[in-house]
């Protein structure tokens, strides 16, 4: 058995693998998840994610690797790994046939959580989840957001100090994925390590301090949501005038004065972006603050002023097509982040 300390991750993988067949779904993959974060694996369908959620959480074995949940060996305990954790699969473990209440007493019973226990916990967690007046209803009569709310309320019921949830918004109307979002917030506040697959890019670039993004059965990159936005290009600062005369003006001074002499501005010798019908000017940048400082400073010593200065970065829309279309591969990717 392992001690947990603070400095070790909540979750550590080294070199895990899993095939199904002739089938490679994790080739070799490293993990290691600090205690207290949300950590987001993304992919596309079938990249492995729900396998990846599956071994850690010991529904299934890995073909090899070193694994290690809350301090716990996977292959040597996985009993202790699951009296550590929580799992809020893909679809609902909740039963429609009986009322959120008793679905709650049923996991208080599976926790051999004493009869008053049981209640006491299960009254606390549906209250904190707002289901105190649906708690006598049948489940089935719940919308999509109460059913989630009540499954992942079940999942804390054994108060698990490491969660992981498979894409837990799926089918969620936009109000009730950010009633989602502020709960997993508060869980991490209290100290609960969340393991994140989802969707919704825009669901991990809110939530995630960490980011792995999964392809062909690999880790084609990880970092935070900014790092890995650093990865692709396409980021620039967009100028635009509202005075024809001055946007020319602009444009003359940017193609023969500012680039080709500007060394901290996107590279010596790139050229601005034109766009006359809209009278802006879209010149490359990283949109950090050196190179926004750089530009400002080669703007004023051209004396443009521009109407309007805006500042573009990829999001990860795009870090997602990058490194999941082979625009980039992942040993590049990777060294970036690191």
């Amino acid at each position: 058995m392992t001690i947990t300390t603070s400095r070790s991750p909540a979750i550590a993988a080294k070199g895990l693998r899993k095939a199904y067949g002739d089938k490679t779904v994790l080739d070799g993959i490293d993990l290691a998840v600090p205690t207290g974060t949300v950590f987001s694996l993304l992919g596309p369908n079938g990249a492995g994610k729900t396998t990846a959620v599956k071994i850690l959480s010991t529904l299934i074995t890995a073909d090899a690797g070193e694994l290690h949940v809350g301090g716990h060996d996977l292959a040597s305990d996985p009993q202790a790994v699951r009296s550590a954790i929580g799992v809020t699969g893909q679809f609902s473990a909740v039963d429609g046939l009986i009322t959120g209440e008793e679905n709650m007493l049923i996991m208080a019973d599976l926790h051999h959580l004493s009869r008053r226990e049981g209640r006491r916990t299960a009254a606390a967690l549906l209250e904190r989840f707002d289901l105190v007046e649906a708690a006598k209803k049948p489940a089935a009569a719940y919308s999509g957001g109460m059913r989630r709310r009540l499954d992942i309320a079940m999942t804390l019921v054994g108060e698990p100090r490491i969660i992981f949830l498979d894409e837990p918004t799926t089918g969620l109307d936009p109000r009730s994925r950010h009633t989602m979002w502020r709960i997993i917030r508060e869980l991490v506040a209290g100290g609960v390590t969340v393991f994140l697959t989802t969707q919704y890019l825009e669901e991990a670039d809110e939530l995630a301090d960490r980011i792995a993004v999964l392809n062909d059965g690999r880790i084609a990159a990880e970092g935070s949501a900014e790092e890995l936005k650093r990865l692709v290009p396409g980021g620039h600062v967009r100028l635009r005038f509202t005075d024809p005369a001055t946007y020319r003006s602009a444009a003359v001074a940017l193609k023969e004065v500012l680039l080709p002499h500007a060394h901290g501005v996107a590279g010596a010798g790139v050229s601005a972006v034109t766009s006359d019908e809209a009278l802006s000017l879209h010149i490359p940048s990283d949109g950090s603050q050196r190179e926004l400082r750089s530009l400002l400073d080669w703007l004023d010593a051209a004396g443009i002023e521009a109407d309007e200065l805006t500042v573009h970065t990829p999001d990860l829309d795009d870090v997602f097509f990058a490194l999941t279309g082979g625009s980039v591969a992942p040993v590049q990717a990777t060294e970036a982040v690191r």
